[in-house]
């Protein structure tokens, strides 16, 4: 099935790599516009330029999430070359693994700024843009496993996770209640082969800086035993942004391999 949301126009944040590419990658297949932020830009000018290799439409914006002032430059250039946003995937996001009797208050910040705070200022300018062109939107804010059980190692990561997990609910009953179509829904990943587990998880090994094992990971915690991939995860999203999933909003897409009910 082909152009399951044509002509449309989403925004993904951290789409220079891992699940935000892989999404960015999809919704253009499938025939959106795909607007790609992030503060790697050299991986998003890579990232734009494949899309439109394989026959698709995307551009690359510079993005810092915490920056109000830059969400403003980055709706309002969307406003202005679009004229229209219909689907915003809220991606970018860190993960920072430590004992929260050794995590610094600065860390905790950085890392609560960027998952959580760039979700809201996510959401809080681009309602108003959906609401222009009186087609509603689909708004998807990527959670994790993270955000419905604890880990012992991420503390801080489980809370902004689980804070994407029920501000998403929030601000689908208000949007609900202003009757304007938009459909906010959050999407909770499980393991997935990303650069995010250089930082969540390190591999113990002196003097490397290689990402753990997530095949023997997989082996032991996931009940179906392998790993997922992006694509996994941009197959959820692009059902969440299409037609298909209409009559969703606030509920949680769970990807994990069956991770989570273990």
């Amino acid at each position: 099935m082909a152009g399951r949301v044509d002509g449309k126009v989403a925004l993904i944040t951290g789409g220079a790599s891992g699940i935000g590419r892989g999404c960015a990658d999809r919704l253009a297949a499938e025939g959106a516009f795909s607007v790609v932020t992030d503060l790697q830009d050299a991986k998003g000018a890579e990232t734009v330029a494949a899309i439109k290799a394989a026959g698709g439409q995307a551009e690359y914006l510079h993005h810092d999430v915490t920056d109000e002032t830059e969400w403003e430059s980055v709706i309002g250039a969307i406003k202005a070359r679009h004229g229209r946003l219909d689907i915003l995937v809220n991606n970018a996001g860190i993960g920072i693994s430590a004992s929260v009797l050794e995590m610094s208050l600065a860390d905790w910040r950085r890392q609560t700024a960027i998952n959580l705070d760039g979700v809201f200022l996510g959401v809080k300018h681009s309602i108003p843009l959906m609401r222009v062109s009186g087609d509603g939107g689909s708004i998807i804010n990527m959670s994790s496993v993270a955000g419905l059980k604890g880990s012992a190692i991420l503390a801080g990561y489980c809370a902004t996770k689980g804070g994407v997990r029920l501000f998403t609910k929030a601000v689908a009953m208000e949007c609900a209640n202003a009757k304007d179509g938009i459909r906010v829904n959050s999407v909770h990943p499980g393991i997935i082969e990303t650069p995010i587990w250089l930082s969540i998880i390190p591999s113990g090994e002196p003097g490397t800086n290689a990402p753990p094992d997530l095949d023997a990971m997989s082996t032991l915690a996931v009940p179906l035993g392998v790993k997922g991939y992006p694509e996994d995860i941009a197959n959820g999203v692009l059902w969440l942004a299409s037609e298909e999933s209409r009559y969703v909003t606030g509920a949680e897409l769970v990807i994990d391999g069956g991770l989570s009910v273990r």
